[in-house]
Order: structure tokens, then sequence, then C-alpha cells
């Protein structure tokens, strides 16, 4: 494993190189490595910020998207166009949020932090085609790792508790609104012997971050289908120790 990637791994950072991505990355784009090695050790995310929620892109999202940006990674749309005896047969474009030029060629990044985990296949499968069009030399999937993914309920248990959180109404100042269905499920598992804390952190991750969304294992996943292969790919997967309560 690349040296300029350690802090990420001493902060357990999960990170996985594919398909000789490790040689390219460490030979031809080493600042794209220390680029991602010094934004990504930078993440600090409050687990309030977890439980107020709200609509649009999270607020670690955004905060990686612009650090990425003034570093220089932007998002493109790639425009690939086939021409048989100058009459066009076929036009397809790709975007991808974070694409970094540099003097060997373009390497692209998407961030997964919490969509519905087929985003994955989209990525993947752009990837490949960008690679096998030569637009892209490396992609990079930044996802949840296996540690914040299993910490989750832990960690918003211990938000709670420290808050005093005893019902729902102790949960409006942080805009917590419950349906119907969620707080069906809050009072059933706290008729069974949880307090209303473990209940509603229980129901809390399991509808927001819950196996169906992307992180670690479901990427791991679809690499072992070998989908986006052969692409080469780097991929890194966020972990507990970013969150604070």
């Amino acid at each position: 494993m690349s040296s300029l990637l350690a802090s990420l791994v001493s902060r357990g950072f999960e990170v996985e190189f594919h398909g000789h991505a490790e040689a390219i990355l460490s030979i031809d784009f080493p600042q794209a490595l220390e680029e991602l090695d010094h934004t990504l050790c930078g993440i600090a995310l409050a687990v309030e910020s977890l439980v107020r929620g709200g609509g649009g892109e999270h607020e670690l999202t955004q905060g990686l998207r612009h650090k990425l940006a003034t570093l220089g990674w932007q998002k493109h749309n790639f425009e690939i166009k086939k021409f048989i005896d100058g009459v066009e047969r076929e036009s397809i474009s790709h975007e991808v949020d974070h694409v970094r030029n540099f003097d060997h060629g373009k390497v692209a990044l998407e961030i997964e932090w919490n969509n519905k985990d087929p985003f994955f296949d989209r990525d993947l499968e752009n990837f490949k085609r960008l690679h096998s069009e030569a637009a892209i030399s490396v992609g990079i999937i930044v996802t949840r790792g296996t540690s914040l993914q299993d910490g989750l309920r832990a960690k918003v248990l211990q938000f709670a508790q420290s808050r005093n959180i005893q019902s729902f109404q102790d949960l409006i100042p942080f805009g917590v609104s419950p349906t119907a269905r969620q707080d069906s499920l809050v009072s059933r598992l706290a008729r069974n012997g949880r307090t209303f804390a473990e209940a509603w952190a229980e129901v809390f991750v399991s509808d927001k971050f819950g196996q169906a969304t992307t992180h670690w294992r479901k990427l791991e996943d679809r690499i072992r289908r070998g989908v986006g292969n052969p692409c080469p790919l780097l991929l890194i997967g966020i972990p507990e120790t970013v969150l604070t309560i």
C-alpha cells in the first residue's frame, strides 16, 4: 500500500487498490494521493449532524466536495461520440462529480456517502466505460467504511443518552419529526423493554443508513462480481473514528 495513504490507514480508513491502481497512482499521479490523504484526514463529523439530516446533500459530502473543488477536482461531463463515414452513430454522456486533470491523464472520483446502493453500479460502469475509451486512468470511490456502518447505532444511542433524549418531544430541537411508522416501531420496541433512546436509535439508523444504502460491504459485493473491471480502482471507506459526540 502506498505510504502516501498511511495516515488514512492509521486513522482506520479502509483502503483498497484494484487493477494496478496503486502502481498507476503512485508513479503517475502521486499528487492525487497526496491531495486525497490531506483532504480525507481532515474529516470530522458530529453525530448531531447525522440526526438533523434534512433534505439535499449531507454536510460531510458538501464539505468534501468544496475541499476537492479548491484543489481542482471539478465536476465534468464526458461526451463520447462515435462516427462512421462522417455520420454520428452513437453519443453517450457520463457525468462524474470530481475529475482531476494531471500531466499523465485524468483521475475520476465519486463520493457515495448515503445513496441507494445501485449508485455503485452506475459509478463503476461509468468508470469502466471511460477507462476503455482512455478518458480516465483511475476511478476512485469514497463511501462509509465497515466500522462506521457497524458503529452508527451505538454512536446515535450515545448521542441520545448524552442529550437525555427520552421522547420524540426531546428530539424537536434537532429537527426530528417522526413518521407514523417510525413512531409505531419505536413504541413497539419500547414496550419490549428498550428505553426510548435505544428504540429510537435502532429505528433511526435502520431507516436512514440501512443495508440497502451505499457502504463498504455493498461496494465490495460489486467488486467481487467484477463490476467496473478492468478499470483500475481505488476504494476508500470512511471509519467510525471521524464521528464526534
